[in-house]
């Protein structure tokens, strides 16, 4: 089973006007709800493709209360812990003429919730897969995914981490079985600015040599690079389209990769569903469909550089 972890989930809600005038009343010509963080949007994805998971996290108030009927209503399994008191955050993103968005905060957690979904964790064992993804509250610490990871070293799930900063670098000693920064994000960790798949070959092999098992590196229309655990690396194209809506793409690609992996033989496999389920839903409203992903894996070239 593969389980997913958002602490800190939002409903994004899109509004789009034809052009925004600052000062002015805008009217918005559309808008959508989506029940948004990044684990959420990975067990979404998974669900497209067929294959199960359950989706943990931290909900609060009314707002919660939407975003786990609309996770329900995806087709997903969910276990969230409520918290006592505040809201689930509410992520204005908009679009049209010029864009931008505004993510809330998000609730204080009180640490008897943050507890009682950390016990959730007891269920895992080997056999399983557990994807942290995201930020996590500003009022929790920044080596949360650390502990965690610390907390189920005996048993051993494979442990994905696709998140920046100091909550990424705290988790490297753990051996993750896979993290998925973008190229920026890389560079970012290193102090380098990374823009071609020749700058960041050599970044990527070396997180996987200070610890990580697997680096599946996203670089948008570039592309993206795989470090795989057998030692060799791997570039892979972004197919040809037009980018709709890149939310959601990074997820995507993670749900793409774990769909297919079943043990290093089938990197190769995995890396490529992974790209084509990113570019996927790039090219879609929302997320994209197991069909729309198959079909364009089909135009994936990927090739093996070491």
């Amino acid at each position: 089973m593969i389980y997913t972890m958002t602490l800190n989930p939002a409903l994004d809600y899109n509004v789009t006007v034809e052009e925004f005038q600052p000062g002015r009343v805008n009217r918005s010509s559309g808008e959508t709800l989506i029940a948004g963080g990044k684990g959420l949007m990975v067990s979404r994805m998974l669900k497209n493709l067929g294959v199960d998971s359950t989706a943990l996290g931290l909900a609060a108030g009314f707002t919660g209360e939407e975003l786990i009927r609309m996770v329900h209503e995806a087709g997903v399994r969910t276990n969230f812990v409520t918290l006592p008191s505040g809201l689930t955050r509410i992520n204005v993103k908009l679009w049209g003429g010029i864009e931008g968005e505004i993510n809330a905060a998000g609730p204080a957690y009180d640490e008897k919730s943050l507890q009682a979904l950390l016990e959730k964790l007891g269920v895992l064992t080997s056999e399983d897969t557990l994807v942290l993804a995201g930020t996590v509250p500003a009022s929790m610490p920044e080596n949360l995914y650390a502990s965690i990871m610390e907390q189920m070293k005996e048993k051993s799930p494979r442990i994905v981490v696709d998140a920046t900063g100091e909550l990424l670098r705290n988790v490297i000693r753990f051996r993750p079985f896979l993290v998925k920064p973008n190229h920026h994000e890389l560079g970012e960790l290193y102090g380098a600015e990374l823009r071609t798949k020749e700058e960041v070959l050599p970044y990527a092999k070396k997180l996987r040599e200070e610890g990580a098992v697997n680096v599946l590196v996203s670089m948008a229309g570039e592309g993206a690079v795989l470090a795989a655990a057998d030692g060799s690396v791997w570039f892979g194209e972004a197919p040809q389209g037009t980018v709709i809506n890149p939310v959601g793409a990074g997820d995507s690609m993670v749900a793409g990769f774990l769909a297919v992996y079943d043990g290093k033989e089938k990197a190769a496999e995995a890396f490529r569903n992974g790209i084509a389920a990113g570019s996927a839903s790039a090219f879609s409203a929302g997320l994209a469909t197991k069909e729309e992903v198959e079909q364009l894996a089909e135009q994936v070239k990927i090739e093996k550089v070491e």
